[in-house]
């Protein structure tokens, strides 16, 4: 008995080494590309184009919003349903 109580706390203990260490060196192998040149490389003065492409965001934001609202909503009521 006690032998594999030893075994599952090593391995306990060498899983939360192997998560700490990717979690330490994850950052090094996950580096960001550099941002992409205004006007798309073209000279200056060459058009009014934003960096970020001109992407809208504000649908993908609403959409999330009610998700939320909706997800939140869900659990609020299950809790109060159950507690009555």
């Amino acid at each position: 008995m006690l032998k594999t109580k030893k075994y599952t706390d090593m391995k306990k203990v060498l899983r939360v080494l192997i998560v700490t260490a990717f979690i330490l060196t994850g950052p090094l192998f996950m580096m960001a590309q550099n941002p992409p040149h205004p006007n798309g490389g073209g000279g200056p003065g060459g058009g009014n184009t934003p960096v970020g492409g001109g992407a809208p965001i504000g649908g993908g934001l609403i959409i999330m919003m009610v998700l939320g609202v909706a997800y939140g909503s869900k659990k609020l009521y299950k809790a109060f349903k159950y507690k009555g």
